[in-house]
């Protein structure tokens, strides 16, 4: 336990808490192992940024082979755009005309952007304010695969596709979905069936959609637990995982990584020891993402993120600005003793934090703000 409670430091300084820190050479690691996963299927990459929400790690993920990144945004869109990314997909049904005209602008600027659909209205609306801004705009349709999210009904796929087809300004030149870790309908922890099953269903929808005369390019699925096994699929064209890239506590428990290989770590300090077999620490809901909660099967995660080097510890309860871990009594924690966090899920994590440091292999942390970070239109 003792190394865990040795403090980074920047700038000669010890850090402030709390704070994100990234490992930039096991960013490196993960970003080549998934690139290595799938290539042997012959899928195209396109990492979701939402994940780390930096131009920089895109880029780096563009250079190990990803053909371009998605994003759930516009305004993320416009940040990677205007950082020379040039293949985006907006993996999300875009309606307010307003961001559309946003769309078609950057699709104007040379940037190959793909939106997604999943109703004839918004459909429609793309379809408006291309003709009017002189733009064709590439869409995606969305089917909906289980999670009862967005996307249309897969039995409604063909009829909707020949109808987006018939509106000027679109070119619909694939379909896409998200369905998370599910099998027959249930969360799983069997990442690989539920790969192959999203894999399958989507290969299945795009032959109908081939078959009624509607030309299909990109079947695009896939989370990072199951876009290696969702890649073996023949008809499956794109995955499109995201949290690989830094890895969190949820991706150890699906069994796609260890938490040696958890590029990110949440800093904090104790500020107070009340009792014995409990700490209380500077970061709360304000700094670790709470949307993916303990106790709830499949993941069954004890606590909000896993204590490096304290299997015994746990991270049990939050408010805005307290986090409340209970800790064995003869532990040696003290007011003042920095500790390290891999948080449940790092995704919305980050998107809680202005900036981030990078902690390259030379030692030194560099701060760098979340560009992307906060971009809710």
């Amino acid at each position: 336990m003792n190394d865990n409670l040795k403090a980074d430091l920047y700038d000669g300084r010890e850090l402030e808490t709390p704070c994100l820190v990234i490992n930039s050479k096991l960013v490196d690691a993960n970003i080549a192992a998934m690139a290595e996963k799938v290539k042997p299927f012959g899928v195209k990459l396109r990492p979701h940024a939402k994940t780390h929400k930096l131009p920089e790690m895109a880029a780096r993920q563009l250079a190990a082979g990803a053909i371009g990144i998605t994003v759930a945004k516009i305004s993320e869109a416009e940040v990677m755009a205007g950082s020379g990314i040039r293949d985006i997909f907006v993996a999300y049904p875009i309606i307010a005309k307003s961001k559309i005209e946003r769309a078609a602008r950057l699709s104007l600027s040379g940037i190959r952007l793909i939106i997604g659909v999943d109703s004839l209205e918004g459909a429609e609306r793309i379809s408006e304010v291309a003709v009017r801004e002189g733009a064709e705009l590439e869409v995606r349709l969305e089917l909906d695969t289980g999670l009862k999210r967005t996307g249309a009904a897969i039995g409604t796929a063909v009829q909707l596709a020949k109808q987006i087809t018939e509106l000027a300004g679109i070119k619909l030149s694939g379909i896409f979905t998200y369905r998370g870790t599910m099998v027959a309908g249930a969360s799983t922890l069997d990442v690989r069936a539920a790969g192959l099953e999203e894999g399958r269903l989507m290969a299945d929808a795009a032959a109908e959609l081939r078959n009624a005369g509607i030309a299909i390019q990109d079947v695009s699925v896939g989370s990072s637990p199951t876009s290696v096994a969702a890649a073996e699929v023949e008809g499956v064209t794109e995955v499109r995982p995201g949290t690989y890239i830094y890895q969190d506590r949820m991706q150890t428990v699906f069994g796609i990584t260890t938490l040696e290989e958890c590029a990110g770590a949440v800093h904090v300090t104790v500020v107070s020891r009340p009792s014995p077999n409990l700490i209380i620490v500077d970061g709360g809901s304000k700094t670790f993402a709470t949307d993916v909660q303990p106790g709830h099967a499949p993941l069954n995660l004890k606590g909000f993120g896993h204590v490096i080097g304290d299997a015994d510890a746990v991270l049990e309860r939050m408010n805005e600005e307290h986090g409340m871990i209970h800790v064995l009594p003869e532990s040696p924690y003290k007011v003042g003793d920095i500790i390290r966090i891999i948080p449940n899920h790092i995704c919305s994590t980050v998107n809680l934090h202005n900036f981030v440091y990078i902690k390259e292999e030379t030692g030194v942390l560099r701060k760098t703000s979340v560009a992307a970070r906060g971009m809710l239109e």
